[in-house]
């Protein structure tokens, strides 16, 4: 695979993952957050299967120890909490706010890593946090009273986000099963969410049939489709290639809203998204570029 097509790859990526807030969003006019949830990843895990199967057929001395268990459920709450605090957020923001206060967590993550894990972040995750509240700020229109309680969760969810990122990474790196480890936190989401649903809402074959298109989307495509692609093209892609792509989710997911469902930001919220948008270009990019000047120069000497 040459290096344009990986990028084309993790491009399309980003374009599922930014439409699907649009499927996130229409759905709960059929059905709730939390059948919604369930489903979606139920049908994610099993989209995944085929993955976790070539995996294991590739490297099948890469058993998972039964001992990394209770990580899984810590993992998988983390994952949870932030699937389902996005979807209740949804119902109440705006796609265009979701994706771009969604993406914060990439700002979050060292922060919360340095907190939790005493890893020093990169010097530039402290101006690219305050552009990040800045953004938000402006997000609101210039006053923080203006974000709604679908803002706020939002937030929040970035926060669980950046915790499941970071625990996430190092549960991979233990079990060395990328692909069975995310395909397990799918039904661990997918099966809370499903029985939750069971107990808070209201099941309906008629509403799920008519929310259908949206839960293939979100599930199919979204999770067992673009995340095989994302592992796949980056093995072909650089870091700073498959940052830039991946990013530009929150800028697909406000397209998305502007084609589709006719959101407008006024200028201060457009500021505020860019700034946000630079804030997780920063983060992902400057130790990447920090990195190669640091080894053109020993190689130079």
């Amino acid at each position: 695979m040459t290096r344009i097509t990986a990028n084309t790859l993790l491009l399309l990526t980003g374009l599922i993952w930014g439409v699907t807030f649009i499927a996130q969003s229409t759905a709960m006019d059929k059905i709730g957050p939390l059948q919604f949830s369930g489903l979606r990843f139920l049908l994610a895990g099993v989209a995944l299967l085929p993955m976790v199967w070539l995996e294991k057929k590739r490297a099948p001395q890469n058993v998972i120890d039964p001992k990394l268990w209770p990580e899984f459920v810590v993992v998988g709450l983390c994952f949870t909490a932030g699937i389902l605090l996005q979807q209740y957020g949804l119902t109440v923001t705006t796609v265009t706010n979701a994706g771009f206060l969604t993406a914060i967590y990439v700002v979050l993550t060292p922060l919360i890593a340095m907190v939790f894990f005493r890893q020093l972040p990169h010097v530039i995750v402290w101006p690219a946090s305050v552009m990040t509240l800045t953004g938000i700020y402006l997000l609101g229109g210039g006053e923080l009273s203006a974000l709604n309680l679908g803002d706020f969760l939002m937030i929040i969810c970035a926060v669980f986000w950046a915790l499941q990122v970071i625990l996430l990474g190092r549960l991979v790196m233990r079990t060395g099963r990328p692909m069975a480890t995310a395909a397990t936190q799918f039904f661990f989401v997918g099966i809370i969410g499903t029985l939750a649903g069971g107990i808070f809402e209201t099941y309906s074959i008629a509403a799920l049939q008519e929310a259908m298109v949206e839960l293939l989307f979100a599930g199919v495509i979204s999770g067992g489709v673009a995340f095989t692609l994302q592992a796949i093209a980056q093995q072909w892609s650089t870091p700073a290639d498959a940052a830039i792509l991946l990013s530009s989710e929150a800028l697909f997911a406000a397209i998305a809203g502007a084609l589709f469902l006719g959101e407008r930001l006024p200028v201060p919220g457009l500021i505020g998204c860019t700034l946000i948008f630079l804030s997780v270009l920063l983060v992902e990019l400057a130790p990447l570029v920090a990195r190669r000047w640091r080894k053109g120069r020993e190689l130079g000497t």
